[in-house]
């Protein structure tokens, strides 16, 4: 099978990629390695792919619509994994109509080309932040999602709703997949996880937003390519999926498992609550499960000593 993925430099994208090539398929990915972060970090993510005969780099902007068109016209893909986005809940605070044009416009030029090139098969990277301060708990991917709460959480909104739009106009599959924070090896360093190994492994002050009783659902990267492939193979209609552990990790409770895994203590620095920023997330995954066969397996300890494991040896030399 020959699959576009976009953003297939990134985080989840290089990880993504790499599975998708051990099991035979044709690869095409899509960067503009903009500098949201170092470049670089993602010319070193997909070092191992770039030498795949399965493996194909478009370095090009998801909102120029001729790039693209040349990209579907050259390549007859039968489907497209759409992971591209301007990250991040505080930056899109400060800078919302970039994320508007690269997450709501570039995910219409993608819909466009499918549409038009018969890609049948379309999965979107969403996020939990579209559920806002939801008061019930666990999220499920039927509660009310209309008061996102930071401009980012909104174009993912905007995003779903777009691809329903097309699904229900030319009926192409679509499936949605709300990430729950995900973490691992080659995550951005600017994600809490990454932040907090590095600036405690150098003995610098950790910035902590509250009193540090903040939850998340952390997700490791291993599950949640699985759950995307899985999802990819079952596309068909319209979909939403929670992809997270289904279980909260209070901020303090993180912070020591990363000591631990480092050998060091935190140096904490309280600070206010950032807007934007969501008390808890708490992903129900029923629905992936029973649908998809999605079952994540990587509890925050073992995913915490992985990282870490990684942060020493690829980061530091140790």
């Amino acid at each position: 099978m020959k699959i576009l993925v976009t953003g297939g430099a990134g985080f989840i994208g290089s990880h993504l990629t790499e599975y998708l090539l051990k099991e035979g398929h044709f690869v095409v990915c899509i960067d503009n390695f903009n500098n949201y972060y170092d470049p670089l970090i993602k010319r070193h993510n997909i070092k191992n792919a770039m030498g795949s005969g399965n493996y194909l780099l478009e370095e090009g902007d998801i909102c120029d619509v001729s790039f693209i068109e040349d990209i579907f016209n050259k390549h007859k893909f039968d489907s497209v994994i759409h992971l591209a986005a301007r990250a991040g809940v505080r930056p899109s605070i400060e800078n919302p109509k970039l994320y508007q044009k690269v997450n709501i416009e570039g995910t219409v030029t993608l819909l466009d080309a499918s549409v038009r090139y018969n890609v049948n098969k379309f999965v979107l990277a969403s996020s939990s932040s579209v559920y806002g301060n939801n008061k019930k708990h666990p999220f499920s991917e039927s509660d009310n999602v209309d008061f996102p709460i930071s401009p980012y959480a909104a174009t993912k909104k905007a995003c779903e709703l777009l691809a329903y739009t097309y699904h229900s106009i030319y009926s192409i599959s679509v499936s949605c997949l709300r990430f729950f924070t995900v973490y691992g090896p080659r995550q951005r360093p600017d994600m809490a996880i990454h932040k907090f190994t590095r600036l405690i492994s150098e003995g610098k002050r950790i910035p902590i937003y509250g009193d540090g009783t903040t939850k998340r659902d952390y997700t490791f990267i291993s599950d949640i390519v699985d759950g995307i492939v899985r999802s990819l193979d079952k596309c068909k209609g319209y979909n939403i999926y929670n992809l997270g552990e289904s279980r909260t990790v209070e901020l303090g409770y993180l912070i020591s498992l990363i000591e631990n895994a480092v050998g060091k203590k935190a140096n904490i620095e309280y600070l206010p609550m950032q807007p934007g920023d969501v008390d808890l997330t708490y992903a129900d995954v029923s629905k992936a499960k029973k649908e998809l066969g999605y079952n994540p397996s990587v509890p925050i300890e073992e995913g915490i000593v992985r990282f870490a494991e990684w942060f020493k040896k690829t980061l530091t030399g140790k």
